[in-house]
């Protein structure tokens, strides 16, 4: 008869812990838009302040001499990845997953980095190959635009560190991150949101020619089987940083 004693009330039922869930297809893609709008305020804002800073006209001239500096480029990279963190935090949390658990920031094997490496300079060197029997360049023309403008500016490290470091861990927390862990487990299947997520990843690379677009698809397929194939971003984010890594320095070589 305890109770119905109102002295001695019954103890209180705690109702059990929502299951943690995985967001699906639309979920994956609405909060990827604002993840990447995270990322591209972040950006901007970065732009914004260098014409204002060296007093140039708030206006599409402005802002396109200050684009094609190597200094604020570089800088607006490196802005990109604490928005691009922040925004996923506030997607990720929601499912009561862990963030690492969630974007697949677990380490591999040697043996998987290995034969990553191998697979993507077989893959870069064939595009190499076809490139120059081609007539084409090797390398985007912007780049070494891009290269020579942070050199004078003393910023060449600075902008070594935004495309080998900050653009690879972003870049790959987006697209093999956040957008294949979601459309994977949608109808889409693994193979459905490896294509998906590197036609999106793709469509972030939109300063290149459609030759070098077809390049980064390839790239971004590989990238999204070896994320499939072992479930580590790590070994993305590695692969994309060494890759940035070496056109980097295959520009810096070309262009004297």
């Amino acid at each position: 008869m305890d109770a119905l004693n109102p002295t001695m009330p019954p103890a209180a039922v705690e109702p059990p812990p929502l299951p943690p869930r995985v967001w699906k297809f639309w979920g994956t893609a609405l909060w990827g838009l604002f993840i990447f709008g995270a990322m591209f305020v972040g950006q901007v804002a970065v732009i914004v302040y260098c014409v204002l800073l060296q007093g140039g006209p708030l206006s599409v001239e402005g802002i396109t001499h200050v684009v094609a500096d190597g200094l604020t480029i570089s800088l607006s990279v490196l802005a990109g990845l604490p928005m691009v963190l922040l925004a996923l935090w506030v997607a990720i949390r929601t499912t009561r997953i862990p963030f690492a658990d969630y974007l697949g920031l677990r380490w591999t094997s040697s043996k998987n980095i290995i034969i990553g490496i191998v697979a993507m300079a077989v893959l870069i060197g064939g595009w190499d190959m076809v490139s120059r029997a081609a007539g084409r360049e090797v390398l985007p023309g912007f780049m070494g635009d891009v290269l020579k403008s942070a050199q004078a500016d003393g910023a060449l490290w600075l902008l070594v560190i935004a495309f080998a470091g900050a653009a690879p861990v972003w870049e790959e927390l987006f697209a093999r991150g956040w957008l294949y862990r979601g459309w994977s487990e949608s109808r889409l299947g693994p193979y459905g949101a490896i294509l998906l997520s590197a036609l999106v990843w793709t469509l972030m690379h939109l300063q290149y020619d459609w030759f070098f677009l077809c390049e980064v698809l390839s790239i971004g397929l590989l990238f999204g089987y070896l994320r499939y194939r072992t479930g580590s971003t790590w070994l993305t984010i590695v692969l994309h940083g060494l890759n940035n890594l070496a056109a980097t320095i295959q520009t810096w070589w070309l262009t004297g």
